[in-house]
């Protein structure tokens, strides 16, 4: 290598006497100050003479700034990178801040020269070691280089590439406890947009490392991340979360100091900071598996398969509290400590609101999350938004929901000053309900994780209710998910009313929010509902599309003393359209027809590809009208390959063959040519419902609509004879064990299980997931 670069250099002073580059005396002069500066490094002991003399001739190439010298004397530009190497490594401070200096003024130069220098590994390499030099003025220098260099993709991927966060994160750990002191925020807008950056009343020096290394972080891929040391995360995440707490309570209070209050305004904004924090924690602990013990035994009393047989979307269960051990005292733990801890509702209200961040939806089959943190960094970190994340509500007469928080534009972040109205609105009887809970509290988060495995769905959102005696928080409404109500404390009176549809609802669809129970049947609806009385411990299951109402207003028999508040968690059980019964038909058909393109002939394809894209129609049209296909497919349930009667097995291996007898019996081409050419007619796709069949394939392109029905308009004898032939052969050559591996798959990537830190990633409601940051 260094031979190469003798070469280069050797060449670029070979100067024609004729060229207009002939170098000056002056450029002469500079060359002989750099490649002293290289004769002087290999010196075992360098001389005092030979430093003084040094010093003096790179100061004199250093009489104008480095940029300067790249722009006015561009003969010189080839040699000076090529022994930036050597100034780089010198021990003496001064020149290796000299180098690192023109390390940046090249980096910023232009982006070729940006380029030259990140793919000149000698130089990447010198700068991450000075990083960690022992001379603060160096590891000062090689922080502001890093930044310039990182203003190119070629850059953020050469220091990502040796290891630069190690180094960066190595320093700041070794930075003096002491150092860190208090933040304050300052409001800047750009391209209209409002953010905070982060002021420090602290060393500068701790200033440029903690810039440095939240922009590598938020730079990582998910390989990347996963190649830094876990001690290092561990300790960096410790550190980040700390400054967290600091800035999180000046965005809570909405205060923005002026300059005067600190002494260094960063570049860092909040929300780059909040994305590192998300960042280092997407690598969490996964549920243990005594902790999906725990949920069966707490919940179902070692009964899962009674409950699934008798219960599951079929009708509400009470499981009563029959031990001397309240369930929040095992499943629940910290934060019934927590809740126990803060005395006073309004202590437990109040720390609980001022530490909270909002959340941010995700759809709920993005699996690139790289990618959407780079879309939504500008919000993260942001604080609750009412309605999305939290709402405060009344209502009477059983329908009308008064929000305390009401005429306010979307989205409305709440501040200091709403959340001390939070106790005039509990005192006038106003409910809480909080969203995102298992990202508050680590036990909350193996409990939702653990009933995920147990159901076999992606996930499980867990609200908080906070409701004052003699009041009543929702009005009566339907979910479109199954939910347990776990009673924290209090007692809680519940009234749930049949279904009134056949159908059960599917997760996003437009449920009626407020059930009018006075439609035809409406009295039958009111005897027929069923009450619950829930202490502290018991547990409701109420399947989806049930209504239920839910109120502290109780009957003198009921009271033991004075009137209660009541503070209950529900477990919302959401299943995804791609794990309903009608989801895994669709994984069956599109891997049969993978398969059945692989065995026929070659002249074939384009009506067998025609055939089952009409067949995914088809299992759509049975899927409205088929209650089995809105059903929840339990193949993915934790239980289902370890029971030992495999009654699970049994049960759903006998539900796809009773989906397979409907599908061959029910559908016909006709009514599927038809949904085709109104679809057409309207502009619509009816492949947008189903797309996520493309996450166990990449590669595959599904068949744009009008193509599909310019095919079969053309050739419809043709295909509606396919059709027929492909309805019979999926149904009756259709393996169920086939099927199973390729949908656990599936189930995989929707949990993205590298995102499973209890901290920050969950699934909201309305197609989507959430970012959340503490």
């Amino acid at each position: 290598m260094m031979g190469k670069r003798r070469r280069r250099r050797q060449s670029s002073s070979s100067y024609d006497t004729s060229s207009s580059s002939y170098p000056t005396t002056s450029d002469a002069k500079n060359l002989f100050a750099i490649m002293l500066a290289a004769l002087s490094n290999r010196q075992p002991q360098g001389t005092l003479v030979i430093q003084k003399a040094l010093n003096y001739l790179l100061h004199s190439l250093l009489s104008k700034s480095p940029n300067s010298i790249l722009r006015s004397h561009k003969t010189l530009q080839t040699p000076l990178i090529s022994l930036l190497p050597l100034l780089l490594n010198s021990r003496y401070s001064e020149i290796a801040c000299s180098g690192l200096e023109i390390v940046g003024a090249a980096s910023l130069f232009s982006i070729e020269m940006n380029e030259q220098i990140a793919l000149d590994d000698e130089i990447v390499k010198g700068l991450i070691t000075a990083l960690a030099s022992s001379r603060r003025s160096v590891s000062m220098a090689a922080c502001n280089a890093l930044l310039d260099l990182f203003t190119t993709s070629v850059g953020r991927c050469k220091l990502l590439e040796f290891s630069a966060i190690d180094n960066l994160i190595f320093c700041i750990l070794q930075v003096p406890k002491s150092s860190t002191s208090s933040v304050s925020l300052v409001a800047e807008e750009h391209d209209g947009k409002a953010f905070f950056k982060i002021g420090f009343m602290e060393d500068e020096y701790i200033i440029l490392l903690l810039h440095a290394v939240i922009n590598l972080i938020n730079e990582c891929t998910l390989e990347q991340l996963g190649k830094i040391p876990r001690e290092h995360t561990k300790n960096l995440l410790t550190y980040l979360t700390k400054l967290w707490a600091q800035v999180h309570e000046h965005i809570a209070i909405g205060a923005a100091q002026e300059s005067e209050r600190f002494c260094y305004l960063s570049n860092i904004r909040t929300n780059y900071l909040a994305e590192s924090l998300f960042r280092l924690s997407m690598e969490g602990t996964c549920t243990p598996s005594s902790k999906l013990q725990d949920v069966t035994k707490s919940i179902f009393h070692n009964n899962f398969k009674s409950f699934i047989v008798n219960h599951w979307e079929k009708s509400p269960l009470l499981v009563k509290n029959l031990s001397n051990a309240s369930l929040h005292d095992n499943a629940f733990s910290s934060f019934s400590q927590f809740l126990r801890s803060k005395g006073t509702v309004s202590s437990f209200l109040a720390c609980l609101l001022e530490s909270l961040s909002s959340g941010l939806p995700i759809n709920s089959d993005e699996l690139d999350i790289i990618s959407f943190l780079k879309e939504a960094r500008e919000d993260i970190g942001c604080s609750l938004i009412y309605q999305q994340d939290i709402r405060v509500v009344k209502t009477l007469d059983s329908i009308h929901e008064i929000h305390f928080f009401n005429g306010f534009d979307t989205p409305y972040f709440l501040n200091a000053r709403d959340v001390l109205r939070c106790q005039e609105a509990y005192n006038d009887g106003y409910t809480f309900a909080l969203r995102g809970m298992e990202f508050r509290f680590k036990d909350i988060a193996a409990v939702s994780e653990g009933l995920s495995n147990l159901f076999g769905q992606p996930s499980t959102g867990v609200n908080m209710y906070l409701t004052p005696p003699n009041s009543q928080g929702l009005a009566r409404h339907r979910d479109d998910h199954c939910v347990l109500v776990c009673q924290i404390r209090g007692v809680k009176r519940w009234k749930i009313f049949p279904n009134p549809c056949p159908q059960l609802p599917r997760l996003y669809e437009n449920v009626d929010y407020l059930v009018d129970l006075d439609c035809e049947n409406g009295d039958e609806m009111i005897d027929g509902y069923k009450e619950f009385l829930l202490r502290e411990g018991d547990i409701l299951y109420i399947p989806r599309g049930f209504p239920h109402e839910a109120c502290t207003i109780m009957d003198n028999d009921e009271r033991d003393g004075n009137a209660e508040f009541s503070l209950h968690l529900t477990l919302a059980i959401e299943i995804e359209p791609p794990f309903e019964w009608e989801g895994f038909v669709h994984v069956a058909l599109h891997l049969w027809g993978h398969n059945c393109k692989l065995t026929s002939d070659h002249s074939s394809h384009d009506l067998v590809d025609v055939a089952v894209n009409l067949m995914h129609i088809a299992v759509k049209l049975i899927g409205d009208v088929d209650p089995t296909c809105r059903k929840a497919c339990l193949i993915g349930a934790v239980p289902f390959p370890l029971a030992t009667d495999n009654f699970l097995q049994t049960s759903q291996r006998s539900t796809f063959n009773h989906l397979l007898s409907t599908i061959n019996s029910d559908s016909n081409f006709d009514d599927v040519f038809s949904t085709l050419e109104v679809a057409i007619t309207k502009n619509e796709d009816l492949f947008e419902i189903f797309r996520w069949v493309h996450h166990l394939d990449p590669k595959m392109t599904s068949m744009v609509m009008k193509d599909l029905f310019q095919f079969t308009v053309h050739q419809k004898d043709k295909v509606e004879a396919a059709f027929i032939e492909v309805k019979s052969k999926f149904c009756n050559e259709v393996v169920f064990d086939d099927i199973v591996p390729h949908y656990s798959l599936l189930l995989v990537l929707f949990e993205v299980e590298l995102l499973n830190g209890w901290c920050f990633l969950g699934y909201g409601q309305s197609g989507s997931r959430q970012v959340l940051c503490i």
